[in-house]
C-alpha cells in the first residue's frame, strides 16, 4: 500500500526516525535523569520531585529488589494509582533488569488473582489503600515480596505525616487489612541505600512491560512489550510532539497534566514517559473523577498538554468549577482510549480554545499507532495519520487489504507493535499475519490523504438484517441531542431482525424523555440504526479510564 499520509505529515515531522536509539528504557531513562537532574518531573499534592531524586530513588530500590533475590526477567506488580512512588517503582524495577506488570489498583479480587497468577509476578507494590484486595488473594498467587505504600511517602515531613493520616483517619480510606510479611516502601528505599546496584545487561528484545488488556471483550490477556517497542514508541511519540513544543516558549518545561492512570497504556507512554524522556513535569492527579478535587490543583498550575479520555474531557467541560482552571496555557489536548465524540470536542473548543487532537492505539502497540497532527486546529473526527516507522492498513476476515474505499479491520506493522501475547500463542496466533501486521478487531476507514477513521470495534458490530451497525456512529448522533450527558449503545437479541439497537442514556437534563431521543433519532439516522430499545440510567457502566463496558451494556448490568 502506498504510504500517502506521508505527504501530509506537518512540517518537520520525518517519515522514519532512528528507533535503536537507545538499547533500552533504563539508558533512555537515564539519560534524561542526567540531562534534566535538577527539573520537577512530576509534582504531586503541591510536592515538587526533581529527575534527580527520582534518579536516586530508583536506584535505591532497585540496589533493594537485587538484594531481595529478584533476576533478571522476574515479574514485579505495580498496583499504584498516580502516586510518585509509581514512576520511582517503573524505574526501579527496570534498572534492576525485572518486567513492571501494570496492575489497575480497583480490581477485584477475582481479577487481580487472575492478573497475579496469570504473569506469575513475585513481587508487589501496592498503595495500602488496595492492600486488602491483595491480602484476599495472596495464599492463592505466586507473590513472595510484598512491598506496600501511603499516598503521602514522597511528600516528605511533616507533610507526608499529614496527608497519611488524613486518608487513613480522617478520611477513612484504608480498609485494615493484615499483611505481616510486608515492607514499608521508604523502609526499601532505605535498604537499598546501602546496597550495591548490580548493572544488568538489558538489550531491546528484553521484556520491558506486561501491559494487560482491558478484558472488555473476554479475558484479560498480557501484552508482551519489549524494550524496544517502548522505546520506539516514545520516540514517535516525541516526533509527532514536535509541532507542540515548538508552541511552548523557549526554555519552558513541558507541563502535562496526568490525568489518566499511568498503569494504563495510555497514561504510561504518553504522560510519564514522554515527558521525562522531554524533561517536562506530570502534574499527577490520583483521582480524577474528584472533579472539584481535579479543578482546585489545576487552579494553581500553568500546564501546557492534557491527554485525556472523551468522557473526561466532557464531564470537566460540563462542570460549574470549570472555570476555576487557567486554560490559556493549553497547547495542546489529545484524545484517545475510545472515540471522542463531535459534541464533546466542540464543547471543548468552545470553552478552552484548544481543539481536541485524537490519537489511536491499543495495549498491543505500546500505545500509540497514529494520531491528527498536533497543530490541527480543529476535530476532524478521524484518528489521523499513522505515526513515523508505522504502516496501516485495511484488511477483510481473509487477511487480504480490502478494496479502496471500502471498510475493514485496522492491521498495524511497525516497531512498537507488541511481541505477543503472554504464554499464549494460540491468541497471539490469531492477531499477528505472517508479514507481521497486527490485527486490531477495529473496523475502520482510509480517506485520500491517508486519514483513517474508526468505524466501530468488530466485536461491537451490530447486525439488523443483514446490515452492519456501528455503535460509535449511534452514540455520536445521540450525543448530541441537548440534555443527554453520556450514551451507550449495544446489540441485542430480536427474533425478527437478529438483533436490534438498544440504547442506554444518562440524562443531563431532568426534562429529556424517551420521545424526543426518537425523533432525533429518525431524523438523523436510518430506520435500521435507529435505536429499538432506549433505557435512562443514572450512570454507565465503565472502564477504570472511562471506556464504556458495552458487554456489560448488553448483558443489562
Amino acid at each position: 500500500m502506498e504510504k500517502v499520509w506521508l505527504k501530509h505529515y506537518p512540517p518537520g515531522v520525518p517519515a522514519l526516525i532512528d528507533v535503536d536509539a537507545f538499547p533500552s528504557l533504563v539508558a533512555l531513562l537515564e539519560e534524561s535523569f542526567s540531562k534534566y537532574r535538577d527539573r520537577t518531573a512530576c509534582k504531586f499534592m503541591g510536592k515538587s520531585i526533581t529527575f534527580g531524586e527520582i534518579d536516586r530513588w530508583s536506584r535505591d530500590f532497585a540496589a533493594y529488589l537485587q538484594a531481595q533475590g529478584f533476576v533478571k526477567g522476574d515479574r514485579i506488580a505495580l498496583m499504584m494509582p498516580n502516586v510518585p512512588q509509581y514512576p520511582v517503582a517503573v524505574a526501579g524495577v527496570l534498572r534492576a533488569g525485572c518486567v513492571v506488570v501494570n496492575v489497575n489498583p480497583l480490581y477485584t479480587a477475582r481479577e487481580l488473582e487472575h492478573q497475579l497468577k496469570d504473569s506469575g509476578a513475585t513481587g508487589v507494590v501496592v498503595v495500602e489503600n488496595f492492600a486488602i484486595t491483595l491480602q484476599k488473594v495472596l495464599p492463592a498467587v505466586p507473590i513472595k515480596r510484598v512491598i506496600v505504600t501511603a499516598l503521602g511517602d514522597l511528600l516528605g515531613p511533616p507533610k507526608s505525616w499529614v496527608v497519611n493520616y488524613v486518608v487513613r483517619h480522617v478520611k477513612k480510606l484504608v480498609p485494615e487489612f493484615e499483611l505481616p510479611d510486608a515492607v514499608r516502601f521508604n523502609a526499601a528505599l532505605s535498604a537499598g541505600r546501602n546496597q550495591t546496584l548490580r548493572s544488568m545487561p538489558i538489550g531491546p528484545d528484553d521484556i520491558a512491560v506486561l501491559q494487560y488488556t482491558g478484558g472488555t471483550t473476554g479475558i484479560s490477556k498480557g501484552a508482551v512489550l519489549l524494550h524496544r517497542n517502548l522505546v520506539a514508541n516514545i520516540l514517535q511519540s516525541e516526533a509527532w510532539y514536535g509541532p507542540v513544543l515548538r508552541k511552548i516558549p523557549p526554555g519552558e518545561p513541558l507541563v502535562t497534566v496526568c490525568a489518566l492512570p499511568m498503569y494504563h497504556i495510555f497514561g504510561f507512554t504518553f504522560n510519564m514517559m514522554l515527558g521525562l524522556r522531554l524533561g517536562g513535569c506530570c502534574l499527577l492527579i490520583v483521582n480524577p473523577r474528584d472533579l472539584p478535587a481535579m479543578f482546585k490543583e489545576l487552579s494553581r498550575e500553568r500546564f501546557h498538554s492534557f491527554p485525556s479520555v472523551s468522557t473526561l474531557f466532557k464531564a470537566m467541560a460540563s462542570h460549574s468549577d470549570f472555570g476555576l482552571v487557567d486554560w490559556s496555557h493549553l497547547t495542546v489536548s489529545i484524545g484517545g482510549g475510545m472515540a471522542v465524540q463531535s459534541a464533546t470536542a466542540q464543547l471543548w473548543l468552545e470553552k478552552t480554545g484548544c481543539p481536541i487532537i485524537e490519537g489511536y492505539g491499543l495495549s498491543e502497540t505500546s500505545p500509540i499507532a497514529s494520531c491528527n497532527p498536533s497543530d490541527n486546529t480543529s476535530f476532524n473526527g478521524t484518528i489521523g495519520l499513522p505515526l513515523p516507522n508505522t504502516e496501516m492498513k485495511l484488511v477483510d476476515d481473509a487477511g487480504e487489504e480490502v478494496a479502496p474505499g471500502s471498510p475493514g479491520e485496522i492491521a498495524i506493522r511497525g516497531p512498537q507493535v507488541m511481541a505477543g501475547y503472554w504464554q499464549r500463542p494460540d491468541e497471539t496466533a490469531k492477531v499477528m499475519t505472517p508479514d507481521g501486521y497486527f490485527r486490531s478487531g477495529d473496523i475502520g476507514t482510509i480517506d485520500e490523504r491517508g486519514y483513517f477513521k474508526i468505524v466501530d470495534r468488530k466485536k461491537d458490530m451490530i447486525l439488523v438484517n443483514g446490515f452492519n451497525v456501528y455503535p460509535n456512529e449511534v452514540e455520536d448522533v445521540v450525543s448530541q441531542i441537548p440534555g443527554v450527558a453520556e450514551c451507550g449503545a449495544v446489540g441485542v437479541p430480536d427474533e425478527k431482525a437478529g438483533e436490534v439497537v438498544k440504547l442506554v442514556i444518562v440524562r443531563g437534563n431532568a426534562q429529556l424523555d424517551e420521545g424526543a431521543v426518537r425523533a432525533h433519532c429518525e431524523a438523523m439516522l436510518a430506520g435500521y440504526k435507529r435505536p429499538r430499545v432506549i433505557e435512562f440510567r443514572s450512570e454507565l457502566p465503565k472502564t477504570n479510564v472511562g471506556k464504556i463496558l458495552r458487554r456489560a451494556l448488553r448483558d443489562g448490568s
